[in-house]
């Protein structure tokens, strides 16, 4: 075991100094987890071949409570949601860079664990981390530690993923079941026993977004529903192409232990941020295409037909999401009020 490692050792303020403690922190955490040849160039930034296309770029901060979850932690999840959010554009993700801001006194083992993570996610998405900065702020000054991650991806000549893409007609897809995210998070925070394990849907969906754009490069948008969950999601959606949407609760998937868990929380499954899912709305006649390249993938297993767009709103007025009832009502899906799950994601 590293001198840095040793039983019981933590994060000290000159671990941000930017002198030995530095260094052997990078070196033997970061570097050693991390470790691909782009990283290993050493350089203040990173010189990445870039391939043919349009560029796209996205940014994240990661702040979950607790850092460790069932199904992932905040290294994992740093990845899996940048990555999605480069391959929502129809992108397919090239690089990652992470920047770690950590508070004095924290275990340099759980570090280590949440970097030994990180770098396992991103090997198993072929997404390599290829540069980064660490800093360390003072004891009651953080929360543990937080990630904030960047990542560029390039986009094939003749997709172009945008809501206004979005018209009348079209189909609403998901990928899988709702809430498992959020219900996770919350389990674990609030010490919650449940007949069966919820775990994180966590996942890096880059390779099933490449399929699908492959199969159908008409695909009007694609979003993953995080924070805000699918109710959040769609209502911008729909405000931001002027329609109206409206859902079948009965095709929505949900599974039972975390319906039954919202359901003695008081929560929505609407709602409930996930982290290994996505929304596709496409033209209807390609929906069915679509739906048999997500289920051929493990991340789309559950994938399901959800609703459909329906007439343009009326000038001057927002667009409206609805869902018909498991009893045959009609209701509005508002927007989520407040923040019942902070520190989610």
């Amino acid at each position: 075991m590293s001198r840095l490692l040793r039983p019981g050792a933590t994060v000290e303020m000159a671990h941000g100094g930017g002198g030995l403690a530095t260094t052997r922190l990078v070196r033997e955490i970061f570097a050693r987890h991390f470790a691909n040849p782009i990283l290993a160039q050493g350089h203040d930034a990173a010189r990445i071949e870039a391939p043919s296309g349009r560029l796209v770029m996205t940014t994240d901060a990661h702040v979950v409570s607790p850092l460790e979850f069932p199904g992932g932690d905040i290294g994992s999840l740093a990845v899996h949601g940048t990555i999605n959010d480069v391959a929502m554009g129809g992108a397919q993700p090239i690089a990652l860079s992470a920047a770690f801001i950590i508070e004095e006194g924290f275990p340099l083992e759980t570090l280590d664990r949440i970097a030994q993570s990180m770098g396992r996610a991103a090997r198993d998405a072929g997404v390599p981390i290829v540069t980064g900065d660490t800093k360390v702020v003072e004891r009651g000054h953080g929360d543990g530690v937080y990630i904030a991650t960047t990542g560029i991806g390039v986009v094939p000549e003749g997709v172009t993923i945008a809501p206004e893409n979005i018209a009348p007609g079209m189909a609403i897809l998901v990928s899988g079941t709702l809430g498992d995210h959020g219900v996770a998070i919350l389990s674990r925070r609030q010490g919650l026993e449940f007949s069966t394990t919820i775990a994180s849907d966590s996942a890096a969906l880059h390779r099933m977004v490449a399929d699908m754009v492959a199969a159908v490069p008409d695909i009007a948008v694609l979003r993953d529903p995080t924070r805000g969950g699918l109710s959040a999601t769609l209502n911008e959606l729909a405000e931001a192409a002027g329609v109206t949407m409206t859902l079948d609760e009965a095709a929505i998937p949900v599974r039972p232990e975390v319906a039954g868990a919202c359901e003695l929380l008081g929560l929505d499954p609407m709602h409930i941020a996930n982290e290994g899912k996505l929304v596709c709305i496409c033209p209807a006649d390609r929906a069915q295409d679509v739906l048999d390249v997500m289920r051929s993938h493990p991340e789309g297993r559950d994938a399901a037909l959800i609703g459909t767009v329906g007439d343009r709103a009326a000038p001057g007025t927002p667009g409206l999401l609805r869902m018909t009832t498991l009893i045959g009502g009609t209701r509005v899906v508002d927007w989520l009020a407040g923040e019942p799950l902070p520190r989610i994601c």
